[in-house]
């Protein structure tokens, strides 16, 4: 007898993965798992998506807001991953301790030592690219590092790394993504609302911005700072464009503005309203130079009689407005043709010697400007650039005008004055209070500009003692 035995083999369970603490994944847990990823991912992809789209659209129509969201952040990678075969290649590098060793009249040579790097500290966003700080090791001096600037541009990929020594044992990089010398923009002054007495401004209300420097921060004339400037510049070279960009920061404060424009006033002529006075002639410049000193005069006693040594330690009801003097052409006051002019040429010139040498601490300051300055001009023109510390030089003709401008106080400076080409202009070698001197382009400021402000800013001009407003006539 045949007996048939059925065998039913029962499902067995599924095969589990152990891990820690007893718990098992199964195929169905995983699968379950990458179900429940997939809308994650989709949602990051989304997001990646949006991003990159968004990057490219801040790029065309908002390079500061993509610098900030974007440009920034890989800077910032390329300037970590990089730093370490920098400091290497470029020798920037130092040891705890040498190599050698004396030991009695043997020289020792041990094992080489690996290299300490510098520090790389404080990296910042700016709105012209970023800043950093490097601390130095002990034994470092700056100087490697400044000749390593152009190498650190190539790494970073960014328009140039200037590099200037901080405090003991620091060193302050400051990265440019682009040329700031490109950018002529600038956003126009806002006058202040003009009250019923004219009174003066306070310092920090004598800063002209006129444009960018090459390292990327504001190009400011501050006459707080110094107190008188010469500017000279060949025709087209941009010097009244840079002069109407600094007139239009001043008169939309309560400042008095005289102008002194030996050509018949033309130069100065858009500016005729907001002008306190303006001499068209070098008899007239005589005479206006020397109500200035008059006031001039009237200021110390004032200072005197309240013991303090300048206008601004005066109580602000009796601080007197302060005065800014343009002189458009200054050759034009110091050469003579003929007998008749030599006594108001000298008049004139020496009037303004004084306002140079007493103006200081009087809120009085002098903007002088002119194509060409010479020797050939007279020992006046000598002692007059001497109180003149701030010094702005765009493209010139000749290099006397250069070396004149720059060579007393900057003489590396006037070689790299006169490489300036005839079709850079705005483009100017200037006093910078931390570099010595550096270089710098004026805004692009244009005639309609100017007129707007001088309309709008009429009501801030000042009555000086002694002077009358200039007429249209």
């Amino acid at each position: 007898m045949i007996t048939t035995v059925t065998v039913t083999a029962s499902p067995s369970p599924a095969p589990s993965i152990p891990v820690p603490g007893g718990w098992g994944i199964t195929p169905e847990r995983l699968a379950a798992v990458g179900h429940a990823l997939v809308p994650i991912g989709i949602a990051l992809g989304c997001l990646l998506v949006a991003w990159l789209v968004l990057g490219a659209y801040l790029s065309r129509r908002h390079p500061l807001a993509f610098w900030y969201g974007y440009g920034f952040w890989l800077l910032r990678w390329r300037m970590r991953r990089t730093w370490r075969r920098i400091a290497l290649n470029a020798d920037l590098t130092a040891t705890d301790r040498p190599t050698t060793g004396q030991l009695g009249p043997l020289l020792v040579k041990g094992q080489p030592i690996l290299p300490v790097l510098p520090l790389l500290i404080r990296i910042r966003p700016r709105h012209y690219g970023a800043t950093a700080v490097v601390a130095l090791n002990p034994g470092q001096v700056p100087q490697p590092f400044i000749d390593a600037a152009d190498a650190m541009a190539n790494a970073w990929g960014v328009h140039a790394v200037r590099i200037v020594a901080g405090r003991r044992g620091r060193v302050n990089l400051t990265i440019l993504r682009s040329d700031p010398l490109k950018d002529t923009s600038m956003a126009a002054p806002t006058p202040a609302r003009p009250s019923a007495d004219l009174g003066a401004a306070v310092p920090e209300d004598l800063r002209a911005e006129v444009g960018n420097r090459e390292d990327g921060h504001r190009w400011a004339i501050d006459l707080g700072v110094i107190p008188h400037w010469l500017i000279t510049g060949a025709t087209q070279s941009g010097k009244s464009t840079l002069i109407n960009a600094a007139v239009a920061r001043w008169a939309a404060r309560p400042i008095a503005l005289v102008g002194i424009d030996c050509k018949g006033g033309m130069e100065l002529a858009p500016l005729l309203s907001r002008l306190s006075a303006l001499a068209c002639d070098r008899a007239e410049a005589a005479h206006v130079l020397g109500r200035l000193v008059d006031e001039a005069q009237r200021r110390m006693a004032l200072c005197r009689r309240h013991r303090v040594r300048n206008i601004w330690q005066l109580p602000d009801e009796l601080r007197p407005a302060p005065i800014i003097v343009i002189i458009d052409e200054i050759a034009e006051l110091y050469l003579i043709a003929s007998r008749e002019e030599k006594e108001a040429a000298l008049r004139a010139t020496t009037s303004l010697l004084r306002l140079a040498q007493l103006g200081a601490a009087l809120a009085i300051h002098l903007i002088v400007a002119g194509q060409r300055v010479g020797s050939d001009l007279g020992s006046g023109v000598t002692a007059l650039r001497a109180q003149l510390g701030g010094r702005v030089c765009l493209k010139v003709n000749d290099p006397e005008t250069a070396d004149m401008t720059l060579g007393d106080l900057y003489p590396d400076a006037v070689e790299a004055a006169q490489q300036i080409g005839p079709t850079e202009k705005g483009v100017a070698i200037t006093t910078a209070d931390e570099f010595g001197w550096i270089r710098a382009r004026s805004i692009k400021f244009t005639e309609e500009a100017l007129d707007e402000v001088v309309e709008a800013t009429r009501d801030f001009t000042p009555k000086l003692p002694g002077l009358d407003p200039p007429s249209d006539t």
